[in-house]
């Protein structure tokens, strides 16, 4: 999901998104939303919440962390 439609998402819920990455805003939604605020954690595409909606994102950047 591109950053224009995560700072949308964000809006919509009242979440002013100046300034924070991308992790950042993900999280704060995650939180209002009442889910784990676990974004870009997942270490070895390990993660419970399959329905998550930044699933494929979260792996992708979990995967470029824990590599470096």
């Amino acid at each position: 999901m591109n950053m224009q439609e995560i700072r949308e998402i964000a809006r919509v819920r009242g979440i002013k998104t100046s300034r924070l990455s991308k992790e950042s805003i993900i999280r704060q939604i995650q939180r209002m939303e009442g889910n784990f605020d676990c974004f870009a954690t997942a270490v070895d595409r390990q993660c419970n919440q399959t329905g998550c909606l930044w699933r494929e994102d979260c792996f992708a950047l979990a995967g470029r962390k824990h590599s470096s």
